[in-house]
């Protein structure tokens, strides 16, 4: 008997004549056992991912659902939301760090029986810090939970909704807007007072106008532009007049006659709205205003109250976006002082993790003046203290700021810049500490006084894991891993980091994932998933998406590469495309495709590149202006000319169209529209209020008219990104593209 193997493939011949036959049937038995056992065993390996699985999370289910932690409560204890949705419970425990013990702390199912049908008791809009009062959005009215005694109340009762409850500090009062104006309300005797009583269609006091909510705020905040004091007796909000910002119209096609809705949209170098910043009495009166000209053409935000509430600081800066300053604010005739002031060549951005020190020795400033994002220690006047931070590497997040321990706690980006750790240094600017000391990407959470942390991480060869860990750096505790076993029964690809060099120097952050059974005698097609942003990169070490694993496991090799504008490497990297949005991200894209094609296994034929908003801008950039490069793309929600964006976003990295024109002109898709050859798909939602698809039927207007070929679906009742039916839809045609022109399937 003979055994051969060849391609993995084992082989049994055998001459009978030449043995016994009970020898012989013994052998087989055995051989039975060695070889076909482990050969079932492997089939175990070899299921494959499907559609619904990567896009609809239909089981078997490869991943679990990290535990649902909702915060620290106090430095001992961290708060834990568990659902059970078979048996329809809901609660959340105060959970021990250090002995993991559980104790009940909201039965979201006890209060669900005082609550009306319809209302669900886990979804309050806010709460005091001690979950004492629980805050209810409810039929556009306020309702409130009080956990202590069990009662539920209805707070208001008026046809017009209440917007963005915020309690105070001390859980007495709650804040909110209504038809454009700011309320407050007691909540013991009731009683509602009315702060501004201006409030319009284009005048809002507490409530964002949108290009301050997109650009400046951040969706996060849904529109709110008002902040407690610390001593809950004051209110700061800004108050805008949307009058001189142009209206956009979007239109809804649904019903007989649709229906218009009327947007207040600044395109690039278009008027912005006017802004002023006041500060209010808890139950109203007076109104001091902060001593800036109302109509200016420059923007005010992002106010920070001092912690002993004598005092308010805020930001401004100038509409060309190239100096910030911070001015403290006099509560009583709004007088101002500079405290602060910051000047770059190419711009500057808001200081959103400003901190001011309890015990008044100044404040910290997490800022990119030197060319790379670092902490800075200020006196209360506004002098230099020292450098907490500083080096070729960036600060990403301050997290926590110990006044007793005299530490800071922040999130970084060091070498390599892929990864993401925790850190802590001392306000002295000694004892910087890397905390996080596996390989991987690091989303931390930092408890009150800094004596234990929550670590959510992965990595490209670990599914995300959440672990509890001491400030010492030492494990206390796994609390929950993604990772099933069932995952050990299917044969995925691995995503692999790169690097790309270019013909000048520069050495680009890259990862590809390649197909399970890969050939390198074979040609396989490249799919670029990107969004090229500035200051946005795609590139890191973590564990990559069920998505990109089935179209890898399909035969397609995925692939990105971050430019040198995409934060890697700092603001100096990013400064490089102030006033040429395209030009970088292109040659760097360019770059890569010229290195993947002297791989023998990539097909130039096949090169196709897919993203969404930004990413939809660059692909559609890549299908034109890198024609020569790039065969296929798909493209969603795109910008296809900087003239049709934003004041804030555009006017940042491009100045207004009349001091650019030659970088808007070169910047434009459209500009570049005649180098159309490969197969460009393009997908808009027609109710998109941020990238209005404005921007995509222009292009398709310059495509037609230069007899240009392409595709193009529009997602009805669609904003920004597609949700619902709509989003499976948009899902199933964007693999079957790729099947279609990639895998001929």
């Amino acid at each position: 008997m003979i055994i051969r193997h060849h391609n993995d493939q084992y082989f049994l011949s055998f001459h009978p004549q030449k043995q016994n036959y009970l020898a012989w049937l013994s052998t087989i038995i055995l051989l039975a056992i060695c070889f076909v056992s482990p050969l079932l065993g492997a089939t175990s390996t070899t299921k494959k991912i499907t559609f619904e699985q990567a896009y609809l999370n239909a089981p078997p289910r490869l991943f679990k659902t990290l535990p649902s932690i909702r915060g620290w409560l106090d430095d001992n204890h961290y708060l834990l939301f568990e659902q059970d949705k078979k048996n329809k419970t809901s609660r959340l425990y105060k959970v021990n760090a250090r002995s993991g013990k559980k104790i009940l702390f909201i039965d979201y199912d006890q209060i669900q029986k005082s609550l009306p049908q319809g209302l669900r008791a886990s979804a309050h809009w806010t709460q005091t810090a001690d979950y004492k009062i629980l805050i209810y959005i409810f039929k556009n009215d306020l309702y409130a939970y009080f956990t202590s005694r069990g009662e539920f109340r209805r707070l208001t009762a008026t046809p017009a909704p209440e917007h963005n409850p915020k309690l105070s500090p001390d859980g007495q009062f709650l804040a909110y807007t209504r038809e454009h104006n700011l309320f407050t309300l007691d909540l013991h005797s009731g009683l509602e007072y009315q702060l501004t009583s201006d409030g319009s269609e284009t005048i809002y006091n507490g409530w964002a106008s949108w290009v301050y909510y997109e650009e400046i705020l951040g969706r996060r905040s849904r529109y709110a532009a008002f902040w407690w004091a610390p001593n809950s007796q004051q209110l700061a909000f800004l108050r805008f007049d949307d009058s001189p910002v142009p209206t956009f119209p979007l239109f809804r096609s649904g019903g007989p006659h649709g229906q218009l809705e009327i947007e207040r949209y600044p395109k690039a170098g278009d008027p912005n709205p006017y802004v002023r910043l006041g500060v209010v009495s808890r139950q109203g009166g007076p109104i001091t205003w902060a001593d800036i000209s109302e109509k200016a053409d420059h923007y005010v935000a992002w106010p920070f109250w001092l912690p002993d509430s004598q005092a308010l600081t805020f930001q401004w800066m100038n509409r060309e976006q190239d100096t910030l300053i911070i001015y403290q604010m006099n509560l009583k005739d709004g007088h101002l002082q500079k405290i602060y002031e910051e000047k770059q060549p190419s711009w500057v951005e808001f200081l959103e993790n400003l901190y001011f020190f309890r015990d008044g020795r100044g404040f910290l400033v997490h800022s990119d003046q030197d060319g790379w994002a670092h902490l800075y220690l200020y006196s209360p006047q506004g002098k230099l203290q020292r450098r907490l931070t500083q080096g070729e590497w960036s600060v990403t997040q301050i997290l926590l700021v110990d006044e007793t321990h005299n530490r800071v706690f922040f999130l970084g980006r060091q070498n390599p810049t892929t990864e993401s750790h925790l850190f802590v240094v001392n306000l002295d600017g000694t004892g910087l500490k890397k905390l996080t000391t596996t390989p991987g990407s690091h989303r931390v959470m930092v408890s009150p006084q800094g004596s234990y942390f929550i670590d959510y991480f992965s990595n490209v060869n670990t599914p995300s894991q959440v672990n509890l860990y001491d400030t010492r750096g030492q494990l206390i505790r796994k609390l929950g891993d993604s990772a099933t076993k069932i995952l050990q029964e299917y044969n995925l690809p691995q995503k692999k980091l790169l690097t790309v060099p270019t013909s000048d120097g520069w050495k680009l952050p890259a990862y590809w994932i390649l197909p399970p059974d890969f050939d390198p005698n074979k040609k396989y097609p490249v799919l670029f998933m990107i969004y090229s942003g500035p200051g946005s990169s795609t590139v890191s070490n973590s564990y990559p998406s069920l998505s990109s694993l089935y179209l890898a496991q399909e035969g397609i090799i995925i692939f990105s590469v971050d430019h040198r504008g995409s934060g890697h490497f700092g603001k100096k990297g990013m400064s490089l495309m102030h006033r040429q949005l395209g030009k970088w991200e292109m040659h760097d894209l360019i770059e890569a495709v010229k290195w993947l094609r002297q791989k023998p296994f990539v097909d130039p034929q096949r090169i196709g590149i897919t993203g969404g908003s930004y990413g939809g801008y660059t692909t559609c950039l890549a299908l034109t202006y890198g024609a020569d490069y790039f065969t296929h793309g798909y493209a969603r929600s795109s910008v296809t000319d900087w003239h049709l964006y934003d004041t804030v976003y555009t006017e940042r990295y491009m100045d207004r169209p009349a001091e650019n024109p030659e970088g808007y002109k070169s910047s434009s898709v459209l500009t570049h529209a005649a180098k159309l050859k490969g197969v460009l798909f393009m997908a808009h939602g027609d109710m998109d209020d941020n990238v209005h698809m404005q921007n995509t039927i222009q292009l398709i207007s310059r495509f037609m008219d230069l007899g240009k070929q392409f595709e193009f679906m529009v997602y009805p009742d669609q904003r920004h990104g597609f949700r619902g039916k709509k989003r499976t839809h948009s899902n199933r045609h964007f693999v079957n593209f790729w099947f279609t022109h990639f895998l001929n399937k």
